[in-house]
């Protein structure tokens, strides 16, 4: 095992265990990305997914962040993909420039010979995911304490999205043919990834991460009825097993955070799907989130990362709607966006977030 430095802000992990805190510790999702100059820089001719392969690359995006706003935010999280379970499985993922991620060969149906050979497939993801843990320890051993470092996935129902759609999507045709027609073979592809999920994160924190998060970005597109069906089982499947499969490689359990876009219908059943934070977009009234957990979990968000484009104004009108909604952000509250950080937003903008978010709840900082 690596040896790391101790850790010296470790407001995030106070706050999620569900202690009082000072103030309420702040990140944001995309917080090493586009909207940085130094980004580009840093990232040159390279393609996406060559930055994540490159464990010295990858640690540099997410230093960047650390580095710009340094005292102001609270954790790092490594700079890598949800989609890098479908390439471990043997599916090709481009990233093209204007358009995000492609599958040049999704799955079509469960007898197009791809989907029995991936469920068949014995992935180690030890093996083809080995960049990622190594960026995770490279990044450990440079951040040197200051704040902890988030490792994640992408949850079952939204890989399965993009494996079957072959990229984003507008309609979700592709996901809702699967689940709708096809829902006893898209539960065994959910399965397994879940799986795989365990493993993958399980390994990230041998590497160093000291608290994960699971994204499922395209919660939204399922009804109630459907989240229960093919998102919740899976997402609840990762939050029973990984604590299990982290104790098998001789290590202590790390916090979990489970963020599901637009499933605003389902925060009471997310409360108590073995997650001790849960993560809120936009949408979602923070007041009202406050009174749906009741202390079950912490909280994160949510404010929306547009009104980072309405300037210093907007931005202050919102964290005092945050702050006041989640109840002065003492206790039971990470800072956050909704949703990413968004291409084009002025890192100014974002750091002057950060400030009113110290300023506003209670920081000492300013």
């Amino acid at each position: 095992m690596t040896e790391f430095a101790q850790l010296q802000n470790d407001l995030l992990l106070r706050t999620v265990r569900g202690e009082r805190v000072e103030r309420p510790p702040i990140w944001v999702m995309r917080q090493a990305g586009r909207y940085l100059p130094e980004y580009h820089e840093a990232k040159g001719n390279h393609d996406f997914f060559a930055c994540c392969r490159s464990p010295e690359i990858a640690s540099t995006l997410t230093l960047q962040p650390v580095d710009r706003y340094d005292g102001l935010i609270d954790a790092a999280i490594i700079f890598s993909d949800i989609l890098v379970i479908p390439q471990a499985m043997g599916m090709t993922v481009e990233m093209l420039d204007g358009k995000g991620p492609h599958f040049p060969n999704p799955l079509k149906s469960p007898t197009d010979g791809q989907y029995e050979e991936l469920l068949m497939r014995d992935v180690d993801v030890g093996k083809e995911l080995d960049y990622v843990y190594k960026a995770i320890t490279m990044t450990r051993q440079k951040l040197k304490g200051r704040v902890p470092l988030f490792g994640f996935c992408g949850a079952p129902w939204t890989l399965l999205c993009y494996m079957v759609e072959g990229g984003g999507s507008k309609m979700f045709v592709q996901s809702k043919t699967w689940v709708y027609k096809y829902p006893e073979a898209s539960k065994k592809l959910l399965e397994k990834i879940a799986k795989l999920c365990v493993q993958y994160l399980a390994l990230q924190v041998r590497a160093g991460a000291q608290i994960i998060q699971v994204f499922d970005s395209w919660a939204a597109e399922l009804s109630p009825s459907a989240f229960k069906k093919f998102s919740l089982p899976y997402l609840r499947y990762i939050a029973k097993h990984l604590p299990d499969e982290i104790h098998d490689l001789g290590l202590k359990p790390v916090p979990m955070v489970v963020f599901a876009k637009g499933a605003w219908y389902a925060l009471d059943e997310l409360c108590d799907s073995g997650y001790q934070v849960v993560g809120l977009d936009w949408l979602q009234d923070p007041a009202q989130a406050v009174e749906i957990a009741k202390g079950r979990v912490v909280l994160q968000g949510n404010m929306d990362p547009g009104v980072l484009y309405g300037g210093k104004d907007a931005i202050t009108a919102d964290v005092e709607d945050m702050v006041r909604g989640f109840g002065g952000g003492k206790q039971g509250w990470v800072a956050n966006l909704g949703h990413g950080v968004q291409p084009g937003v002025r890192p100014d903008d974002l750091k002057f977030f950060f400030e009113e978010i110290h300023r506003l709840a209670g920081g000492a900082h300013l």
